[in-house]
């Protein structure tokens, strides 16, 4: 079981920039990808962005390209993504799960951060 954790949420201005942590522990080489998800109030929650461990291979959403990057770090099992030009519609909780293969769903979600854009 890879149990994520996320943080480096907050409050920023349109056109700003923050970067979210995901940290894993547990079993990461056994662990397929790890993918970074959003809710925002009243919507359900969207795929934003994933990455998978072995290659670095990542995939966006459409609403992601060109703004967001997700990145990873194997020595700290940690996982980035990287909010650029945000706008007050990426307001939302991010959270971070892993998927353990190919063919699973994702599994084991963090308890998600909060990310609050500004005009």
């Amino acid at each position: 079981q890879v149990q994520p954790v996320e943080s480096g949420g907050g409050l920023v201005q349109a056109g700003g920039s923050l970067r979210l942590s995901c940290a894993a522990s547990g079993r990461t080489s056994s662990t397929y990808a790890m993918g970074w998800f959003r809710q925002a109030p009243g919507k359900e929650r969207e795929f934003v962005a994933r990455i998978r461990w072995n290659d670095g291979s990542t995939l966006y959403a459409e609403s992601a390209k060109g703004r967001f990057t997700v990145s990873r770090d194997n020595a700290k099992n940690t996982v980035y993504l990287q909010l650029d030009n945000l706008k007050p519609e990426d307001t939302a909780v991010y959270y971070c799960a892993t998927k353990p293969t190919r063919s699973q769903d994702y599994m084991y979600w963090g308890q998600g951060t909060q990310v609050t854009v500004s005009l």
